[in-house]
């Protein structure tokens, strides 16, 4: 039994109870169980009863009794134990609980999906870095931590577009072409510029492919550096993503908005809503009408458009793409844009608190024996995603990033992410994995398998290590619903942990195979169906973070 098959059993004994007259509420539509810490208290506790007390005018040791009554008919349900104020502890039948080992490995790849969000159209937009350099520690949070977000996300029924929002025009790109035409040329480079290997390597590869180019007026010569600078930019940027098993459906340029007229139509369907408003020459959006802390201007005195009006443009074209939810990702330096984004929303006439999301993610450190790594060689003052993959790998890379929520700081110790121990926590989940194909392969060599469903007893899966690891596996599509509601994947990764955890206790405690001549049995058989099952659920969940499932290490 599941946490969410017995959380409809809870829910069919207050409707029956409700329809014998013995309770007068309205049956909630859903009933949270959860694992209680001290397994003294049973597998599963709901506070059911604390919650239906006042509606029904009865004290809740009462409707707990009501409830208990019909659970303890339940064949499947071993005790049903009221405690404290209300609070209804209640132990699985042996036999019930091991049956979660054949519906995981029966069920498969599909274990933990859910419908949690089924249907919901959500357009997540991460990292987006400017395509003037390669992407930074910090991009690489957001690829990690998007990607494996947008995998959750439609593993719980969401219709999800990826996209990547390229800053293709503006001020920033004329510096990122200064800087390319001055190093073909030989000058020193622009203040306000770009630096780094990459940009030599850049505009030689520009040099090279368009013979004759620093012959051309200077003019010309920059233009080019800005559409083939750009366009080797952007190439680069989707190799390392390719690379880091990032993907994204949509590539956006901010250029097509302005290009396609798409700025001014935004600026007018504002207007329409009444927001937009004419001053000093400007043309303005009165975003402080929706908790924005000053107005902002959408067309400067000098005819010039801003970034903000290609940004209210770019949120009206998710809208108009099909998007019910837009997230955005963004980094820490990027706060002040989360009343501006939702008073965009707000300002179109969506509801800003639901039509919206805006997610700050904070820095990232990285330690090489004890010592912060801050440099670049290729790129300068800032370590590139390529570093960090060289430096740890991408499964230590992508697993680390998204084990943590994105509001707190994190600091990546080289040290341990390349070290085979416990400390590395990527490495003490892939070795859990590993554990178990190795049980598989023994088995293989000993001629043993697991048999049958029809040879499956459950019920000798009773150790109190079977029965934990039973009741974590049952955890799993809960943990991936949890994180595609709070679009928080680290929730995943932390399971993994605790998984792995009881995984290896039981493999400490527990023997899988016969030894010497002893004889196979329904024990050993049982197990080797809970050892699948667990296989399954932690090659399952690291799928969900992008991060392999190793047979050997």
């Amino acid at each position: 039994m599941t946490p969410a098959e017995l959380s409809q059993a809870v829910q069919v004994a207050v409707r029956t109870a409700v329809e014998a007259g013995e309770l007068s509420v309205d049956v909630p539509e859903q009933v949270t169980v959860e694992r209680p810490k001290n397994r003294d208290h049973g597998d599963y506790a709901t506070n059911v009863a604390l919650q239906l007390a006042k509606p029904a005018g009865m004290p809740p040791r009462a409707v707990a009794e009501l409830v208990a009554a019909r659970l303890r008919e339940l064949p499947a349900l071993a005790a049903v134990e009221i405690a404290g104020p209300g609070f209804l502890n209640i132990t699985l039948d042996a036999a019930t609980q091991g049956e979660l080992a054949r519906t995981v490995v029966e069920t498969g790849e599909a274990y933990g999906r859910n419908e949690a969000l089924l249907g919901l159209k959500i357009n997540l937009e991460f990292v987006s870095a400017n395509p003037t350099g390669p992407i930074h520690i910090g991009g690489v949070r957001w690829a990690a931590v998007g990607d494996s977000l947008a995998r959750v996300l439609k593993a719980t029924g969401a219709q999800v577009t990826t996209e990547y929002y390229l800053n293709d025009a503006g001020v920033q790109i004329g510096k990122f072409a200064t800087s390319l035409q001055a190093a073909a040329l030989g000058r020193e480079l622009p203040a306000d510029g770009y630096v780094g290997e990459y940009i030599a390597d850049i505009a030689k590869a520009i040099t090279d492919g368009v013979p004759g180019i620093l012959a051309l007026p200077e003019a010309e010569q920059l233009e080019i550096f800005r559409t083939q600078g750009l366009a080797l930019m952007v190439a680069e940027i989707k190799r390392s993503m390719t690379e880091f098993g990032t993907h994204f459906d949509t590539w956006f340029s901010e250029k097509s908005l302005h290009d396609s007229g798409a700025v001014e139509k935004a600026i007018e369907r504002l207007r329409e809503q009444g927001h937009v408003f004419d001053e000093d020459g400007a043309i303005w959006l009165r975003t402080t009408d929706f908790g924005d802390d000053k107005d902002r201007v959408l067309i400067k005195a000098d005819g010039e458009t801003t970034y903000f009006a290609a940004d209210a443009a770019y949120y009206l074209s998710k809208r108009d793409r099909g998007s019910e939810v837009s997230v955005y990702m963004l980094g820490a330096d990027h706060h002040g844009y989360v009343n501006r984004l939702k008073a965009i929303a707000a300002c179109a006439g969506d509801d800003m608190d639901r039509n919206i999301e805006v997610r700050i993610g904070q820095f990232v450190k990285m330690l090489r024996d004890g010592e912060e790594v801050r440099m670049s060689k290729r790129a300068g003052n800032i370590i590139t995603i390529d570093d960090v993959v060289d430096w740890i790998g991408v499964d230590a890379a992508r697993y680390t990033l998204s084990r943590s929520s994105t509001d707190s700081t994190i600091t990546l110790d080289i040290n341990v992410l390349t070290s085979q121990t416990n400390e590395n926590p990527v490495y003490y989940v892939q070795y859990a994995h590993t554990r178990m194909c190795g049980v598989a392969r023994k088995a293989a060599e000993l001629g043993v398998d697991k048999g049958t469903a029809a040879d499956f007893r459950p019920e000798l899966l009773a150790t109190s290590w079977e029965k934990d690891l039973l009741g974590e596996l049952g955890e799993f599509p809960r943990i991936v619903a949890k994180a595609g509601e709070l679009r928080e994947p680290h929730h995943v990764a932390r399971y993994l942990e605790s998984l792995a955890g009881t995984y290896h206790r039981l493999y400490e405690n527990c023997q899988f195979l016969p030894k010497g001549d002893e004889e196979l049995t329904d024990t050993h058989r049982a197990r080797l169906w809970l050892v699948e099952a667990t296989k399954t659920v932690l090659a399952n969940g690291l799928g969900l973070l992008g991060v392999t499932a190793p047979e050997r290490m």
